[in-house]
């Protein structure tokens, strides 16, 4: 029997979804990738569009994110000091590897992108597609995230992110379970996750996780570069290279209390 949802849980799966896409939408298609009633779709959305959430194109109808949602989040991060506490690691990361470096941060049941670096420079720069939000199974950094929960549920998400529908990602794609778990063990083993060829053709990444003190998942750390240039050995420096930033991230996680009520407190004392 399908669970009849809320207002409000239809209304972030819709934020959600076009925040996902990052693209316009038309009403059914929206409607049927949610799995919604057109009709309570279109409530929503005009709803949304009311609040200036959502914009709507007035020559085809499509609907689409406005800059409301993604100011609010830059606002946060400024608040708390995200950029001034992230990106000086980042960049020292960039600089010594001499490549392309994306921070994803675990949010919501999903690893998203929230900041990155560039090191190469000139025709040496990776022209790496960027996922928003990744694709676990053919992701280095989602890859390290499923490596460290119990293999049912990293299963489960894979299958989720695309696991055994071929044809979607890079031509090195994992296309089995037995191959994906096998991949699973060897990440677990060596610390970070790799994928070369897999989320795209020519590109491959090494990612390490971030993990407090307290021993939770809250990010990765990858080094993106064109596959070519990542040898074996190459990949061997870049993950040792992952791994030491990996561990200063997570030493400034979480960055919510930075700026907090108590820092202000005993500024005052």
């Amino acid at each position: 029997m399908k669970v009849v949802n809320s207002l409000i849980e239809n209304c972030f799966a819709i934020l959600e979804l076009l925040a996902t896409e990052a693209q316009s939408m038309r009403l059914s298609d929206l409607a049927d990738r949610l799995e919604l009633q057109r009709s309570g779709a279109h409530r929503v959305l005009t709803t949304l569009v009311g609040l200036g959430w959502v914009e709507q194109d007035d020559a085809t109808d499509f609907y689409r994110l406005s800059l409301k949602l993604p100011a609010i989040g830059y606002r946060f991060m400024q608040a708390a000091s995200m950029p001034d506490v992230l990106q000086p690691i980042l960049d020292k990361l960039a600089k010594d590897s001499r490549e392309l470096i994306r921070l994803a941060a675990l949010a919501s049941e999903n690893l998203t992108t929230i900041a990155h670096a560039q090191g190469a420079q000139g025709s040496l720069i990776c022209r790496s597609r960027t996922f928003p939000v990744l694709p676990l199974h053919v992701s280095a950094s989602g890859k390290v995230w499923l490596a460290t929960l119990p293999r049912e549920e990293a299963l489960k998400r894979a299958l989720e992110s695309g696991l055994g529908k071929p044809g979607v990602y890079g031509p090195r794609e994992i296309k089995t379970v037995d191959e994906f778990m096998s991949e699973l063990d060897r990440t677990t083993t060596r610390g970070c996750g790799i994928a070369l060829e897999e989320a795209e053709e020519a590109v491959g990444a090494v990612a390490a996780p971030i993990i407090t003190a307290s021993g939770q998942f809250v990010g990765a750390l990858a080094i993106v570069g064109p596959a070519f240039r990542l040898s074996e050995t190459r990949l061997s420096e870049l993950g040792e290279q992952a791994k030491a930033s990996a561990a200063e991230l997570a030493l400034v996680w979480p960055l919510r209390s930075v700026a907090g009520p108590d820092a202000r407190d005993g500024d005052a004392a």
